[in-house]
C-alpha cells in the first residue's frame, strides 16, 4: 500500500512539474517602458553619433556600429504589437547597409536621415545630475551623458 501511495505522490509531482515548465519557457524577459527607453537612449545615441561619419561618407564607421542598429531595432520594438514598426526599422537598416555595400554616399545619407526621422533617434541631452545620475543602475552610466 505504501508503494501505491508513493507512486501516486510522484505522479502528482511530475504532473505539476510538467505544467510549470512551459510557463518558464514562455517568459518574455524584461520588457517594460524602462527597458525600451534604455534601448532607445543607449543605442539611439550611438546611431545619432554617426551623423558626421554619414556626411563624410565614412563607410567603415557605419559598419563598426552595425550592432547599434540591430540592438536599437530589437530593444526599441520588443513587443508583438510593435512588429510592423520593427519590420520597418529593419528594412531601413538594410537600406543603410545596402548603401554602405554599394559605397553610395548620397543613398547612405538619404537612408540614414530617413531611419533617424522614422525612429525618433536622438543624441543624449546633457545632464546636470539628478536622481540616480551616474549610479550603477542609471542607463547613462558609461555614456557621454554621464
Amino acid at each position: 500500500m505504501n508503494a501505491l501511495d508513493r507512486r501516486a505522490a510522484f505522479a502528482q509531482i511530475a504532473a505539476v512539474g510538467a505544467f510549470a515548465i512551459p510557463a518558464i519557457a514562455n517568459a518574455d524577459g524584461a520588457v517594460s517602458v524602462a527597458t525600451v527607453a534604455r534601448a532607445k537612449a543607449v543605442y539611439g545615441n550611438r546611431i545619432a553619433a554617426l551623423k558626421s561619419a554619414v556626411e563624410a561618407g565614412d563607410f567603415s564607421a557605419i559598419v563598426a556600429e552595425k550592432s547599434a542598429f540591430v540592438l536599437f531595432n530589437s530593444g526599441a520594438y520588443p513587443a508583438i504589437k510593435d512588429k510592423a514598426d520593427k519590420a520597418a526599422a529593419i528594412e531601413a537598416t538594410n537600406k543603410i547597409f545596402a548603401a554602405v555595400k554599394a559605397k553610395d554616399k548620397a543613398a547612405l545619407k538619404a537612408a540614414y536621415d530617413s531611419y533617424v526621422k522614422a525612429n525618433g533617434v536622438k543624441a543624449f541631452a546633457s545632464t546636470n545630475g539628478g536622481q540616480s545620475y551616474s549610479s550603477d543602475f542609471d542607463y547613462r552610466r558609461g555614456t557621454p551623458a554621464a
